[in-house]
Order: C-alpha cells, then sequence, then structure tokens
C-alpha cells in the first residue's frame, strides 16, 4: 500500500507541473462586478466543456489545473448575452484574462424562455447531491421514500438508515441535526413529503466542521426556500399506491424583495404501511414460530415558515419557525405457534393483536445572522430550540389458544401508556477565510437535550386496569455537548488536501425511578438507577482528492467519529410486540467510537467505485 501511495504521489507530481491556472473578473454594463454569473472552460478544439466556476461576490474566477492547449472562456447569466473570449493559449504561466463585460439582452428577447434542468444525482469531492425539485421525485413520495431510491442508502424492514453498510446514519434537517432516532425518526421522515424537500446530501465521510456523532456518515435533508422576487406560490396534491394507498397535499407561498424573504409552507398527508414480521427461535426445548402483519396508519401536519431580512449586500439575518403534528396507529396481528422441540408437536397458539397510538407535536425557532467579506470571509450563526411531545397508549392483548385454535386456554392483557418529552437547544459558529494559501475554517457548538419520559404498565382484567408497579417507571435523560473545531483545505496542481480536528466535551446524566418490591418488608419501595458520564474526545479528519483529470477522480479519507446512544437506546421501558418478544433500551450502554478509511473512484461522475474500512471500539447494536 505504502509503494502504491508513493507511485500515486510521484505520477501527480510529475503530470501536474504542465498545469497552471486561469484568473479573470466580470462585470456589467456600468463596470460593477457581477457575482453568480455562470463561467464555462472549453477546450477549443471541439468545444467541450472541462471545468465550471461561478463569479464571487467580488465577481472573480478561477479555473485551476489546466493542462497545456487551447481553450474558449464562455459565460452566461440569466438576463444578459453570453459572451466567449479566446483562444487562449497555455503553456508553462498562470494567465490572468482581461475584464469581461456583460450586455444585457434586448427587448425583442423578451419571448425567449430560458430552463434550467439539474441532474438527479451530482458527484462533488466531499458529498453526492440527490436533487428532488425539478425530477421525477418530486411529488408523491415522503423522505424515508427518497432515501430508499439514494445511491449507498439501505432502509431495512424496520425502517433503519444505512449508508455505504453502516448503521449510525446521523440525519440532518437543513444543516441541522434532529434528536430522534429509531422509530420517532422514522415516523418523523415519513412525514416530510418530497414536495417540500429541494435535495438530499449524502456525505460519507464529515469533516471536522460537522459534528463527530455517527459513523456512517451524515444525510442532510435540504428543505425548499423560494428565492425569486416577487410573490408567488404554488398548490401540490400526490396519490400512490402500493398494497394500500397515501395521498399528500401542499401549499407554498413567499413574497421577496430587495430587503425582506418572508416564506412560509404547509403540507398534509395521510396513508397505511403495511410490513410483515417472521420470527423463528429455539429455546431449550421449545420452538416459537411467529409470524405477524403490522399495519401502520398515519396522518401529518408539517409546516414551516420564517423571514430573512437583507441589511446589506453582504449581511442577512433570518428567522424560521417550522413544526410537526402526526398521528400515528400501528396494529400487529398474528399467531406464535409454541412448538415442543423433541416431538415437533404443537402445543399451544399465541394470537396477539397490539394497538400502539401514537400522537407527536414537534416545535423548532431558528434564528441566524450571516455575513460574508473580502479574502473568502464568511461567518454563520445559528440559535436552536425546539421540542417534542409524544402521547403513546399501546393496548396488548396476548389469548392462548389450543393448537387447532377452537378452545381458549388463558390470556394475559396489559396497557402500556408512555408520554416522553423532548427539549433542545443549541447555539453554533462558523466562520471561514483565505489563510495559508487555501481556506481555514473554524468554530464551535453548545448544545443541549433534555429527555423525560413516563411508563405506566396496567394489567387489564374485563373492564379493570390495575397498575404493574414492578414494570413502571420514569425515565429523564440530560446531554450537554460544547464542541470546538478548525479545519483547513487547499487545492494543488493536480490534487488537494483537507485536514481538520474537533474537539467534543459530553456532559450527561440519566435517571430512571420507580417501585421496587421489598419482599423482607413486604412493601414497595422507591429505587432510583442513575448513570453520569464527563467525557472529552479528540476527533481528527483527513483527505486528500486527485484530480488532475476531471473524469477520472481519486479520493482517499479518513476520520473519527463517535455514536452516542441515544435515549431510546438507554431508555429501559418495554416495548411489547407479544409476551415473549419486546425492545429493551439499556442504562449501562457507553458510545462507541469508529475509526474510518476509504478509497473513492468517481469516473465521468456517473460510476463511483468505494472501498471502506472501519474500526468500531465498545460497539453496541439491538
Amino acid at each position: 500500500m505504502k509503494k502504491l501511495l508513493l507511485i500515486a504521489f510521484g505520477i501527480v507530481g510529475t503530470i501536474a507541473v504542465n498545469a497552471q491556472s486561469i484568473t479573470g473578473t466580470v462585470q456589467d454594463e456600468s463596470g460593477a462586478k457581477s457575482k453568480a454569473v455562470t463561467v464555462s472552460l472549453l477546450r477549443a478544439t471541439d468545444s467541450v466543456a472541462v471545468k465550471f466556476d461561478a463569479t464571487t461576490e467580488q465577481g472573480t474566477y478561477k479555473f485551476e489545473q489546466v493542462a497545456a492547449g487551447n481553450y474558449f472562456i464562455k459565460t452566461s447569466h440569466v438576463g444578459y448575452t453570453s459572451t466567449m473570449q479566446g483562444p487562449i493559449t497555455m503553456q508553462s504561466a498562470d494567465v490572468t484574462i482581461p475584464a469581461i463585460s456583460l450586455s444585457k439582452m434586448s427587448a425583442d428577447l423578451a419571448g425567449v424562455t430560458i430552463v434550467s434542468k439539474r441532474p438527479i444525482v451530482e458527484v462533488r469531492a466531499d458529498k453526492m447531491i440527490v436533487n428532488v425539485e425539478g425530477t421525477i421525485n418530486a411529488i408523491g413520495n415522503d423522505a424515508l421514500e427518497l432515501l430508499r431510491k439514494s445511491p449507498g442508502v439501505m432502509v431495512d424492514k424496520d425502517d433503519n438508515v444505512s449508508l455505504s453498510g453502516k448503521n449510525g446514519v446521523q440525519i440532518f434537517i437543513d444543516g441541522k441535526p434532529t434528536p430522534l432516532g429509531g422509530a420517532d425518526l422514522a415516523n418523523y421522515l415519513k412525514s416530510l413529503q418530497s414536495d417540500n424537500i429541494d435535495a438530499l446530501e449524502i456525505i460519507s465521510n464529515p469533516g471536522a466542521k460537522y459534528e463527530a456523532a455517527g459513523n456512517a456518515g451524515i444525510i442532510n435533508i435540504k428543505l425548499k426556500k423560494n428565492k425569486s422576487f416577487g410573490t408567488n406560490g404554488s398548490v401540490s396534491a400526490g396519490y400512490n399506491v402500493g398494497t394500500y394507498g397515501k395521498y399528500n397535499t401542499g401549499l407554498t407561498i413567499n413574497n421577496r424583495n430587495a430587503k425582506t424573504n418572508v416564506f412560509g409552507n404547509y403540507n398534509y398527508s395521510k396513508g397505511l404501511n403495511l410490513n410483515t414480521f417472521n420470527l423463528f427461535r429455539q429455546q431449550g426445548d421449545t420452538t416459537f414460530d411467529q409470524t405477524n402483519t403490522m399495519k401502520s396508519y398515519y396522518g401529518s401536519h408539517n409546516f414551516k415558515t420564517g423571514i430573512d431580512f437583507f441589511l446589506t449586500p453582504k449581511k442577512t439575518l433570518g428567522f424560521i419557525v417550522n413544526g410537526n403534528i402526526s398521528d400515528n396507529e400501528r396494529v400487529t396481528n398474528g399467531p406464535m405457534n409454541i412448538i415442543y422441540t423433541p416431538t415437533k408437536t404443537t402445543d399451544r397458539v399465541l394470537v396477539s393483536q397490539s394497538i400502539n397510538e401514537t400522537n407527536r407535536t414537534n416545535l423548532n425557532f431558528n434564528g441566524n445572522y450571516r455575513q460574508v467579506g473580502e479574502k473568502g470571509r464568511e461567518l454563520n450563526i445559528d440559535a436552536d430550540y425546539g421540542f417534542y411531545n409524544n402521547e403513546g397508549d399501546q393496548y396488548q392483548p396476548n389469548i392462548y389458544y389450543n393448537p387447532t385454535l377452537t378452545t381458549q386456554l388463558y390470556s394475559n392483557i396489559y396497557r402500556m401508556v408512555s408520554p416522553s418529552k423532548i427539549e433542545i437547544a443549541a447555539l453554533k459558529v462558523d466562520y471561514e477565510q483565505e489563510a495559508f494559501k487555501g481556506k481555514l475554517g473554524y468554530g464551535g457548538k453548545l448544545g443541549y437535550v433534555k429527555t423525560d419520559n413516563d411508563f405506566s404498565r396496567y394489567d387489564v382484567v374485563g373492564n379493570q386496569e390495575t397498575l404493574d408497579k414492578d414494570r413502571s417507571n420514569r425515565f429523564v435523560y440530560k446531554e450537554n455537548i460544547n464542541a470546538g473545531y478548525v479545519n483547513y483545505n487547499r487545492a494543488f496542481k493536480g490534487y488537494a488536501i483537507q485536514l481538520g480536528v474537533r474537539v467534543e466535551n459530553t456532559v450527561s446524566d440519566g435517571t430512571s425511578t420507580g417501585l421496587r418490591w421489598n419482599p423482607a418488608q413486604n412493601k414497595y419501595e422507591n429505587y432510583d438507577s442513575s448513570l453520569k458520564r464527563n467525557y472529552t474526545d479528540f476527533f481528527p479528519s483527513a483527505a486528500i482528492t486527485f484530480n488532475k483529470n476531471p473524469m477520472s477522480q481519486f479520493n482517499i479519507t479518513y476520520s473519527r467519529r463517535i455514536d452516542r446512544p441515544v435515549y431510546q437506546d438507554l431508555n429501559p421501558f418495554e416495548f411489547k410486540i407479544n409476551d415473549y418478544t419486546f425492545m429493551k433500551g439499556n442504562t449501562a450502554l457507553r458510545p462507541q467510537y469508529t475509526n474510518s478509511f476509504g478509497i473513492t473512484h468517481t469516473y465521468k461522475y456517473k460510476l463511483n467505485t468505494t472501498l471502506n474500512y472501519s474500526h468500531v471500539k465498545d460497539i453496541f447494536a439491538q
């Protein structure tokens, strides 16, 4: 491996000698610098575009690692006539192009319609982008279905998301992590409709700027924000059919001018999902052969509203409120044959029809500030507060029959009531600037999460419900994470590097309280099962990209990550499917650490070949 890397560096060092850069500026008719102008570098021999760029706030553009040869430079911008400069001859020195002036289109072109189309999948050095808006996926899907269709992403039968074959993916919404996990996260993703989603960013190996949580990387769901001037809106509706039908509808409205941008949207979805669950187990002399169907009914309201104030061309202040209200009901039905293994004779059959009703309310508030300056300076500040209220009510009958299902033998019937609340607060600051011939970024974040989960189990006999004190308790969990990072990236001739390190201090406190039977005293007594942790970790990351030939690029990455148990993993409450099948958290779980290495080859932005190796310490799993 070491020899291969030395050879690769040697090749790059040899072929990069003849690669230089082209720089220039673009201005309008009055001489003012023009930003966001598309600039293309075309090969003179066949007019094929070999590089693209967009002008900065200062109207500048730059093409790096340009091989020797003859080129044209083409500019294009909405409302302006395209220009062509050249031919330009590249030899052994950098080239600076005289300022390019744009001319407005004449009035007789008012009838021209400009149409742009983004590819469904874009491959970049640090991430893969799955565009949703303007594609076949824009209507009739939810966020979980979009993830199922995304490259490298898998969603299993329990709606757990994995990336590149690894669990532990962090789901972000507009660059902010969601604190939900397990079934709560799956239900939230089902409530996000595709007509409200702009794109999915799949970041398999995040840098130091991102939180260190998640050994499989990050998936960022970018929601739409209209950038058109004036007042505009849209109404959408969708219907699709699998085993059962589901539908959604939405309304989006936006008003934007030179000083403010006011936006809002509302989406409603309703449907029914069907899953099957088969489980075959042997314990001692007994075999359990279980078959279940799970029908999940859901109805969800999503809304988002906000305002941006454009204080100056370089300063923006914004406020956002978004939320979700959803009702869900899951009905699990099916028999379990209980078999005496030596004779393979069915002893009895357990029939259970569990009904689990959940109501969720989520509301989030965000204040943000962005400022850009000279020499690549950019400051971003985000302050967030949000809360989740979940109400759970599960009815669990367990009816035992003889092998022919003609006679009821006995029954165990329970009801579980489990309200929970989640509170989150965060303050994040990010700053970037040009430094040391590259870009230097640094920042920090303060985060706080509190969850309060109350669990009451009742034994049901006829119309009477009696609290089961041995299996009822309350779990309160608090977590404070303080972080800082520094990140540096720089482009060289034929390759680019990225180096960074993040430090995170975690303070967590969990308390599980309830009643425990004391046989000596012949009474119930209070007990407190607590966990307290305080630890600090460093998370380095590095990447090198060999991009001499844009049509054939190599990327080598390394990062250290952490996975902290979410509150569902720590919560000692039982979620039962029947008397013999349940899920339960473990308060003794510690965080797990992952060192990840990856090599990726990208061919013509269409074919990606990836080899990953990860080593996990203190792994935890279901």
